[in-house]
């Protein structure tokens, strides 16, 4: 029905458009009823204010044109707007700064809280109530430029679609709806409210900073509330609240309906209730409405529900000389003023009737009743807010023709430098230069509109006090301003804040599911919000996700440091390898000098005392390297360990297989034949083990140079342990540095296998036979036992390979020779050594 009034009205424009297009007059097809005010002056500006709360019954035929009827029922606060507005309008024709030499005038409807009623209303103010106007006129600019209004955001849609189409600017005072954020539906929709996408996010905000994360939401099945609602929901999922129930308050107010939603909140487990919602819906269901400071429905029953309420409410500011001005509402000096006879019928509870009778249900008014002691909402004037709203709007018409008048000629805005016309200033035009306002009102708020016609958001913390005698008291706790950036908008003294159950600093608790004890976790309950959840033992490291290089403790509670494992001097393990890697390098050592000290001796000299003394050096460096592999890995020492190993092996092993090879040469040559050991010299020997040491060497560098091994961190067992260790980085170069020693111990394996045979006395073949038979079995052994050890142990297994291997060479090739050099000297002897 609405949508099909509302393309009537505009078709009357448009008709009347066509008529006086064609040079006659136009007369208007229909009047507006509705009661107005009306002042003179340079400029009209237009007033959209719900006086009346109750829009007469439609006629749904449309059979006959709608014959005059009266809207009911008075809302006290939207008339205090309504002459809020006709106030600030005197006040600025008395300010001869602002607009000196020019008078704003006003005409203010009453819209009846309808979409189809504030349409009317807003077609009349532009139409005017003139029943047949020139053609100039009606080719004219609108009589009404602007639009102060409306106050409800459904109908402000309404509105600003139909005038949109004209430019005409609206700049609505109570018209929080973020969907009229849209600029380019809404090109010529300001305002001086907050759009509900900031005290969705204020809201949300607040939610969190008391940890109320389980909460309820009720809203009026309306723009406003389902809007909100949209909004809100958004914000309470990005911050993890949970909302356990949405209702939505039926514009029928169905007491059926009612009635399930009451019940739905208080069987819900959710102790915080949301609400988006205009008055009328809300006083339905809570006895309240949806700004946190309106005593505008409040009774004393409604007492134990509010106490504690907290909410968000539009910035208050102090209007000086609004207070007088209100009180001089008298129904005996103005009894032709429009709303003076309801409005105060409504604050006395009386009748103003001329032929009043007792059998009236109202006493008779005198008409000379003292309104400040009765007028408390009307009059109230300490909690100016919407109506400070409507103050700023009336004050940036004023700034944006202030600013129209001082255009100068050439310097003007629009095409060729042109300046307004401000004798019949031009819609589109006063648009252009409302948007572009930025002054500072007398109270001191600096206002000013974003790109697409928004303020700057701000809104009170508001709190219901409520003392043992039950009155009420509205205390600011807080402020929310968009303004000071993410994370710094909202600021709120909970020391202030009065909980309902008495004063206390316990913040009430709203949640699904209490918290989880330390060392428990939480586990969704199957079906329901994630704020809904049962307390489960967890694993370690898994109730809290703990920082890099940390884990939980034993009982679950606590991060702590994770216990870094490498094998080091203060392991057992590590000390016992120490003492084993020092006493064979100290055997070593001595039996080196034992050799040094008698080098002139036949078993010395006979044994190759050069290639003896570069065997037992090589020794020595091999039983050091392992103290190498001890302590914290860093990548000096992670490179030296793997090098100096396999360089040092692979001397030792060569010079073990170039004494096998001399002495079977040598006992080859006594055979019948040539003599090879021309060929088998002391340079040739050496030549020999240079050789096979660059080659050891060649490997070492390449893998150090294209992938060197280098310390790295691994989780230990359950991850409570940080394992560091060297990588080998190039596994291709691990295999062939130790490849290359194994190549080597097997042909001296086998060349001394060969000469197991040959004469006791000089033979020391078998006794290289059982040294690189423990080294051949040390090395295989150490493969399986390697890949299979965790964490330090890897590294323990490589050096007791290193020690066993070394061990196993330096008793078998020289312990036999150490006996006879110290315990049976009288067989070192050039006789007994070469005897069969």
């Amino acid at each position: 029905m609405e949508l099909i009034m509302w393309l009537w009205l505009v078709g009357i424009i448009v008709e009347m458009v066509g008529v006086c297009g064609a040079g006659l007059s136009c007369g208007l097809q229909g009047r507006y009823f509705s009661e107005s005010l009306y002042k003179e002056g340079d400029v009209i500006i237009g007033g959209l204010f719900p006086v009346h709360n109750e829009a007469p019954a439609p006629d749904h035929a449309f059979t006959e044109m709608q014959h005059a009827a009266r809207c009911q029922g008075v809302d006290l606060r939207s008339y205090r707007w309504l002459k809020a507005m006709i106030f600030t309008v005197e006040e600025i024709n008395r300010d001869p700064v602002l607009l000196p030499n020019f008078t704003l005038g006003y005409l203010v409807a009453d819209t009846c809280l309808a979409e189809s009623t504030t349409l009317s209303a807003a077609l009349a103010l532009v139409t005017g109530q003139e029943e047949t106007v020139s053609s100039a006129e009606c080719n004219g600019p609108p009589m009404v430029p602007v639009i102060v209004g409306d106050a409800r955001s459904s109908a402000s849609i309404v509105v600003a679609d139909t005038l949109g189409v004209f430019d005409i600017p609206m700049v609505s005072y109570f018209a929080s709806c973020a969907c009229l954020t849209d600029s380019l539906r809404f090109h010529s929709f300001l305002r001086t409210v907050p759009s509900d996408a900031f005290q969705a996010k204020a809201m949300a905000r607040l939610l969190r900073l008391l940890d109320w994360t389980w909460v309820g939401v009720v809203a009026g099945d309306d723009e406003y509330g389902k809007s909100g609602v949209q909004l809100l929901m958004k914000e309470l999922e990005h911050l993890g609240i949970c909302v356990d129930y949405l209702e939505l308050i039926p514009k029928s107010h169905s007491q059926s309906r009612i009635r399930r939603t009451v019940e739905r909140i208080q069987s819900s487990t959710a102790r915080v209730v949301v609400t988006f919602a205009i008055a009328p819906d809300i006083v339905v269901l809570f006895k309240e409405v949806a700004w946190s400071t309106s005593i505008q429905f409040f009774d004393q029953a409604s007492i134990p529900l509010l106490a504690g309420t907290i909410g968000f409410a539009l910035r208050r500011a102090d209007i000086h000389g609004l207070g007088a001005y209100l009180a001089q509402l008298s129904p005996v000096k103005q009894p032709n003023e429009p709303f003076v006879k309801d409005v105060w019928e409504e604050i006395f509870g009386c009748s103003l009737a001329q032929y009043w009778q007792p059998s009236f249900k109202l006493p008779k008014c005198t008409g000379s009743e003292n309104v400040e002691k009765r007028g408390h909402i009307y009059i109230d004037v300490s909690q100016l807010r919407v109506t400070y709203n409507v103050y700023k709007a009336v004050y940036a018409i004023a700034n944006a023709i202030h600013n129209m008048l001082a255009c100068q000629p050439g310097r003007g805005p629009f095409e060729d430098g042109e300046c307004p016309d401000v004798t019949q200033i031009k819609p589109r035009q006063l648009l252009y230069y409302l948007n572009a306002v930025n002054f500072t009102t007398p109270v001191g708020d600096l206002v000013y509109f974003e790109d697409n016609g928004e303020p700057s958001a701000s809104y009170d913390v508001m709190n219901w006090h409520v003392d043992e005698s039950g009155a009420v008291n509205f205390v600011q706790v807080g402020q929310f301003d968009a303004a000071k950036g993410p994370g710094q908008e909202l600021n709120i003294s909970l020391e202030k804040v009065f909980w309902g159950g008495g004063w206390t600093d316990k913040v009430p608790v709203s949640v699904c599911s209490v918290s989880c004890l330390p060392g428990t976790r939480k586990a969704v309950q199957k079906g329901k919000p994630v704020c809904c959840f049962d307390c489960l033992p967890c694993a370690a490291g898994e109730c809290t996700r703990c920082p890099e290089r940390f884990w939980s403790n034993t009982e679950r509670t606590r991060c702590i440091s994770k216990v870094v494992e490498f094998l080091s001097l203060q392991d057992s393990m590590g000390i016992v390898l120490t003492v084993l890697s020092i006493t064979g390098a100290t055997l070593t050592t001595t039996v080196l000098a034992a050799f040094f000290h008698h080098r002139y001796t036949p078993l010395v000299r006979a044994n190759n005392s050069e290639l003896s003394f570069l065997l037992l050096v090589s020794l020595t460096f091999c039983f050091l390297c392992a103290l190498v592999f001890i302590g914290r890995p860093v990548p000096w020492n992670c490179m030296l360990r793997h090098t100096l190993f396999g360089v040092s092996f692979v001397i030792c092993i060569a010079c073990v297989l170039s004494k096998t090879v001399v002495v079977l040469v040598a006992f080859r040559a006594t055979l019948p034949g040539p003599n090879l050991m021309q060929y088998f010299g002391p340079i040739q020997q050496r030549a020999g083990i240079f050789l096979c040491t660059l080659v050891q060497v060649v490997i070492c560098l390449l893998w150090l140079l294209l992938a060197p091994p280098l310390p790295t961190e691994s989780a230990g067992e359950l991850g409570a342990r940080v394992i560091l260790q060297c990588t080998v980085g190039s596994v291709v170069g691990f295999v062939l540095v130790l490849g290359y020693i194994g190549l080597l111990a097997v042909v001296c394996f086998l060349l001394a296998f060969f000469a197991r045979k040959l004469p006791d006395n000089f033979n020391e073949a078998k006794f290289i036979t059982f040294s690189m038979l423990i080294f051949c079995a040390v090395w295989i052994a150490f493969v399986p036992a390697y890949v299979s050890s965790p964490g330090k142990y890897t590294v323990a297994v490589e050096i007791f390979a290193i020690l066993a291997s070394s061990y196993g060479l330096l008793l078998c090739i020289f312990t036999p020779k150490c006996y006879i050099l110290l315990l049976k000297p009288e067989k070192n002897t050039k006789k007994n050594m070469m005897a069969r």
